[in-house]
């Protein structure tokens, strides 16, 4: 992995750790999945996509995505409102960067679980 040539602007790396921070975010990283496979949805149909997520986390969750630019929120104006999520090209991006870890975890799925093996032995002999 290569590092930029020179000093690296104190905004890129506040934005860097800022989004590792958010995406890093369990929360966040199922949101975009779902919304990357399955997109646009209501947030009743997300929430049933992310499994585990309560009202309160998922509405924060989405409002930070759409404060971060990742994700719209399209209100229709119909009696009862109806409101669909989608990510943005931004979004869709930034989900295709994460499929790294996916290719990675495949590529290494074996020596990991070889490793884990290993390492639980050696603390239950202990």
């Amino acid at each position: 992995m290569k590092r930029p040539a020179g000093p690296i602007d104190p905004r890129l790396t506040m934005l860097a750790h800022d989004l590792i921070d958010r995406v890093a975010d369990k929360w966040t990283m199922l949101t975009l999945e779902v919304l990357t496979e399955d997109a646009p949805l209501r947030f009743s149909r997300l929430a049933e996509k992310v499994t585990g997520v309560s009202q309160k986390m998922l509405t924060q969750t989405l409002r930070q995505m759409e404060r971060d630019g990742l994700v719209t929120r399209t209100i229709f104006p119909v009696v009862p409102p109806r409101v669909e999520y989608e990510l943005t090209p931004l979004g869709l991006s930034l989900g295709g960067a994460f499929c790294g870890v996916w290719v990675w975890a495949s590529d290494n799925l074996e020596e990991v679980e070889r490793a884990r093996r290993a390492f639980d032995a050696k603390a239950a002999q202990a």
